[in-house]
């Protein structure tokens, strides 16, 4: 293997892990930045979201529209709050898989599984494909796919077979 490939699987787990852990602390547009500008985020049954702007829209599920992350935090936690609960969110990623790594595109599978308060919430597969963009390697498109959601799941809605 030569070191460019070394260094663009590195900064590719890196972008992984970034994604989950912005998205765990609600930081939205930190997670936005893993993916292109323009990047999609397909979730199986759902038409793809396209560009930064979108998939944060969608993942605040409308929690401080147009607001900054500090502000969604807020209106999180305060949701949170009124019902007594404390919220936890931690996305678990696993056995990450490159299928295909050339210099121009590399194609990842991996699993993941989030614990919340409820403990075991759901788990699934993503597919990605990333792009280097500067030094970064970022997400120009991901299929999530949730293959099991605890029927009591605060993070996954009901899934569309398909």
């Amino acid at each position: 293997m030569e070191h460019w490939e070394l260094a663009a699987r590195e900064r590719i787990r890196d972008t992984l892990a970034t994604y989950n852990w912005s998205g765990d602390a609600f930081r939205l547009h930190e997670l936005a930045q893993t993916f292109c500008d323009d990047g999609e985020l397909e979730i199986r049954g759902s038409e793809p979201l396209r560009g930064r702007a979108a998939i944060i829209e969608f993942l605040g599920h409308g929690a401080a529209p147009g607001g900054d992350d500090a502000a969604r935090r807020a209106a999180r936690q305060a949701e949170a709050a009124s019902s007594g609960v404390k919220r936890i969110v931690r996305h678990n990623v696993t056995n990450i898989r490159f299928d295909a790594v050339t210099p121009e595109e590399a194609r990842v599978a991996s699993y993941f599984t989030v614990v919340t308060e409820i403990g075991l919430d759901h788990y699934g597969r993503y597919r990605d494909l990333f792009v280097p963009v500067g030094d970064e390697w970022l997400i120009r498109h991901r299929f999530v796919s949730t293959d099991w959601r605890a029927p009591s799941s605060t993070m996954a809605p009901a899934y569309v077979d398909g």
